[in-house]
């Protein structure tokens, strides 16, 4: 028996409000729905993890009590039925019927009179009653207040629109294989099948889609002429320089798409070692390489623990797509306002310094490192890279506006540069780039 679509993106949601799960679990749930209802079951798990804050707020002001930790579920369904009533079309009829009956499949019959009588009142109300909540800038934003504090102190002049484009839905962004066709000739192609799209402004290889799509769908993919990757993510193989010869370090890989990309770029290079923590994750490395027909060495290591994967010979590039709180891709991943917390920072940073301090040895005099996050919390940014420059006096840093002709991407910080997420254009990224000048007292 197949699962119900607003059943299935609860359950995915129950999980991540009880800190179980991501929704990057929801796939599992929808092999069980069927395949006509399979968008809608996403789009409202995702829509509801993105909206959550202001819900979860509405939800407050309406029920005489909150939900016990036993009923997640029901806190999950709850928040499905007041997203499809204030953020979708479907009829409120059929948004409240559908979801109130999902609480027999729950198990909890007894909770159909409350979700009825909440979503009822929200039906009838729900423009006074968010109205009332407007002073509140967690409701307004639609973020968490950690968050929305964070982003208001760091971003003073940006931070209402960060939380914004944070809250819409995220373009689709291509990347052309150039060792099978220029970016010129797939948007020929693309314009001939009827496609819209354009250029990215800032990646050479980068497509933006007028409307998301099927990748599958597109020509070439199977062939491996196009991938999905952000116009953001891109930038890092033009930052890094990759030249023939040359031996390439890609720590934490996955899912491939920077590995994929600098293969692309320099097809010369003498090798390309790309590590992530587990070896699960570079199934999809692998995954990716195989349906482009590239080659890396890939390992499954703590990039830290060189001792355990490195043989010595030292790298004339090294890419640490560094682990974050990935702040700068909430619209990819809107649960992300659920499951981070304030105290992750602190304990990002220190992991983001370990990485920096282990690496840094394997890399050759003359060498380059890039740093890399998909945060825009200057804590692991900027701070980052501050703190290693001035316990590593080999290390220099390199102007990144300079690897751009015209126009330039994101907003120089005292170290490195910060790309906040745009509307319909790339997410928020940070890069920095080192160059080392002598070896230090380990390498």
């Amino acid at each position: 028996m197949s699962l119900n679509p607003r059943l299935a993106a609860t359950r995915a949601l129950a999980a991540v409000l009880a800190g179980k799960a991501s929704l990057a679990a929801l796939p599992a749930q929808l092999e069980q729905v069927e395949p006509r209802d399979r968008a809608l079951a996403q789009e409202l798990a995702f829509g509801a993890a993105r909206w959550q804050p202001r819900l979860a707020l509405l939800a407050e002001k309406l029920l005489r009590k909150p939900f016990k930790a036993a009923d997640r579920d029901l806190e999950a369904l709850l928040l499905i039925g007041l997203y499809q009533l204030l953020h979708t079309r479907i009829p409120a009829h059929a948004a409240i019927g559908e979801t109130v009956a999902c609480a027999e499949q729950l198990k909890k019959p007894w909770a159909k009179g409350l979700l009825n009588a909440v979503l009822r009142r929200v039906q009838r109300e729900g423009a006074a009653l968010l109205a009332g909540l407007k002073g509140d800038p967690v409701a307004r934003t639609a973020h968490p207040r950690w968050l929305q504090q964070a982003l208001k102190a760091n971003w003073p002049e940006h931070w209402e629109a960060i939380c914004a484009a944070n809250n819409e839905h995220p373009p689709l962004t291509l990347r052309v294989n150039r060792r099978l066709a220029s970016r010129d000739i797939y948007l020929a192609e693309l314009a001939a099948a009827g496609i819209p799209a354009s250029a990215c402004r800032f990646s050479r290889d980068g497509i933006l889609l007028g409307e998301p799509r099927d990748v599958r769908s597109l020509p070439g993919f199977a062939e491996g002429r196009i991938s999905v990757q952000d116009e953001a993510a891109q930038l890092a193989a033009y930052l890094l320089e990759p030249m023939p010869g040359q031996r390439v370090l890609d720590a934490c890989c996955a899912p491939g798409g920077k590995t994929c990309h600098l293969l692309e770029s320099e097809p010369r290079l003498a090798e390309l070692v790309a590590i992530d923590l587990e070896e699960r994750r570079l199934e999809r490395v692998r995954e990716n390489l195989d349906r482009l027909g590239l080659a890396a060495r890939l390992i499954a290591a703590d990039a830290r623990a060189t001792g355990s994967w490195w043989d010595g010979r030292r790298f004339q590039r090294i890419l640490l797509d560094a682990p974050c709180s990935a702040t700068g891709v909430i619209r990819r991943h809107p649960d992300i306002k659920l499951t981070r917390q304030a105290s992750d920072i602190p304990a990002l940073a220190a992991l983001q310094g370990e990485l920096l301090d282990a690496l840094w040895p394997t890399l050759e005099v003359g060498g380059i490192l890039l740093y890399a996050t998909c945060s825009i919390l200057p804590a692991e940014n900027s701070d980052t890279i501050a703190a290693f420059l001035a316990r590593t006096p080999g290390a220099r840093e390199l102007d990144i506006a300079a690897s751009f002709i015209g126009a330039k991407p994101g907003l120089a910080q005292r170290h490195g540069r910060q790309l906040l997420p745009q509307p319909q254009g790339h997410d928020g990224f940070y890069y920095a780039k080192l160059i080392k000048i002598a070896a230090g007292p380990r390498g």
